[in-house]
């Protein structure tokens, strides 16, 4: 196979051709009304503020198009493909292009976190994008989710073994098979692992609520405000930020809202789960003013040619994720990729 055949997944920071999102509309999820119109109402303030940048298509069904509508920006597209949650990362198409910009579709098959969560639909709807697109899925032979690796788009990845080395995604594989299948399904050449959490949330410990990459070499992650050895995610943070540092990338650390609006202990404050699309970052505040001026600050540090777009999206936070788990980006068709040396490979 020629260099120009390989597929690679391009990191989120080069031009998008559009954003996939998916309407919330299941009552087996969320069964309280008014906290599912809260959440849509996020969502939809979530596209529409992305829609200032780029196209935004929703996917729901067709019986839910009006009742979207009715919240959502003319420039969102509605598609009829039904969604039962929101999680576009984690159920999505994960865009790949090749050397000579084909596009294609990686397919890492989603099982609701590990049979963690009911559905129908969600589990189809990489595959509708992919026909409605007429473009080719790609087999990974993985069970997971996007939202449980990062990519640098030039070579390397990061993720937490909890949510992929895990009898209730991929039973039977071993971590050094299930990183040869990473590394082929994102067209990269080496990981760096940390041990993460197992059983604690229902990702196992997603990747990208922790650290993101922001270019070659650059993470930015989201680390707890005041340490506590007692909890099992503030221990696993450290191990991943120790792990990264370790492997010779640039670490730009930024404190966990200490003062938040929502002071539930479950509630999910990450100001690393942001979403680069053209010309924007679309990134959470939490309403402490301290940390959510110094999270601006820090994008506008690794991406000081793009517009930072702060927003309440609490509902979100309440179920665990954030605006990176709610996008899905189709990077445009045309994009070369260039994979070079990682860190590792130079060191």
């Amino acid at each position: 196979m020629s260099d120009t055949e390989i597929y690679h997944v391009p990191p989120e920071e080069h031009h998008h051709d559009r954003t996939f999102m998916q309407w919330p509309v299941s009552r087996i999820v969320h069964p309280d009304p008014a906290f599912l119109d809260m959440v849509q109402q996020t969502i939809a303030g979530i596209a529409n503020a992305i829609s200032r940048f780029e196209p935004v298509v929703m996917l729901a069904e067709k019986a839910h198009h009006g009742s979207a509508r009715a919240r959502l920006s003319e420039s969102v597209e509605l598609w009829d493909i039904p969604a039962e949650d929101l999680w576009c990362r984690d159920s999505g198409p994960l865009f790949v292009i090749d050397g000579a910009g084909r596009i294609a579709i990686s397919q890492i098959e989603f099982n609701g976190w590990g049979n963690k969560q009911l559905h129908k639909h969600d589990a189809r709807i990489a595959g509708q994008v992919a026909e409605q697109l007429g473009l080719e899925m790609i087999p990974s032979g993985l069970v997971g989710e996007p939202g449980g690796v990062e990519q640098d788009g030039s070579g390397l990845l990061m993720a937490h073994e909890s949510c992929w080395v895990n009898e209730n995604r991929n039973p039977g594989l071993t971590r050094d098979e299930i990183e040869r299948r990473l590394l082929a399904a994102y067209g990269a050449r080496s990981m760096i692992w940390s041990e993460g959490v197992r059983g604690l949330d229902i990702t196992d410990y997603h990747i990208d609520s922790l650290a993101r990459f922001t270019g070659k070499g650059r993470v930015l992650i989201n680390l707890p405000s005041k340490f506590d050895s007692g909890d099992p995610f503030h221990v696993a943070a450290r191990k991943t930020h120790d792990a990264l540092a370790k492997a010779g990338l640039t670490v730009d650390a930024i404190p966990e809202p200490g003062n938040p609006r929502n002071r539930d202990a479950d509630f999910v404050a990450s100001y690393a789960n942001f979403y680069v699309c053209n010309g924007g970052v679309i990134a959470a505040s939490f309403g402490d003013d301290i940390t959510d001026e110094l999270a601006v600050n820090a994008l506008k540090r690794h991406y000081p040619d793009r517009e930072i777009v702060s927003l309440n999206v609490d509902p979100l936070g309440e179920m665990g994720g954030g605006i990176h788990c709610a996008t899905q980006q189709m990077p445009t068709a045309a994009t070369k990729l260039s994979i070079e040396p990682t860190p590792q490979e130079l060191a």
